[in-house]
């Protein structure tokens, strides 16, 4: 499946800076950045609630929040960008 992760995190204090960082390397464990704090990923429903997981067990539920987006098998229809876009075809080849 795939899916769109954003999130957004109080990095008032250093412990909100490491959580930060921390959800940035679970999301690009699992897809790519396509903004700040929004990742593309393609898992399978495993890897999805795993991705949940770990990212629910780093944020502070009192000024953090994580949204998931199921974008279906057609994404490629529902995905429109304009300006500079450093993304890649996720299912495309990643020779160089």
């Amino acid at each position: 499946m795939y899916i769109l992760v954003s999130y957004d995190i109080n990095t008032i204090d250093s412990d909100g800076k490491r959580r930060l960082r921390k959800a940035a390397k679970i999301c690009l464990n699992y897809g790519q950045r396509v903004q700040n704090s929004v990742f593309e990923c393609k898992v399978d429903e495993g890897q999805y609630l795993l991705l949940k997981h770990q990212l629910y067990e780093i944020i502070n539920e009192t000024v953090d929040n994580l949204r998931f987006y199921r974008l279906g098998k057609n994404y490629k229809k529902n995905i429109e960008s304009m300006g500079f876009n450093k993304a890649f075809d996720i299912e495309g080849s990643l020779i160089l």
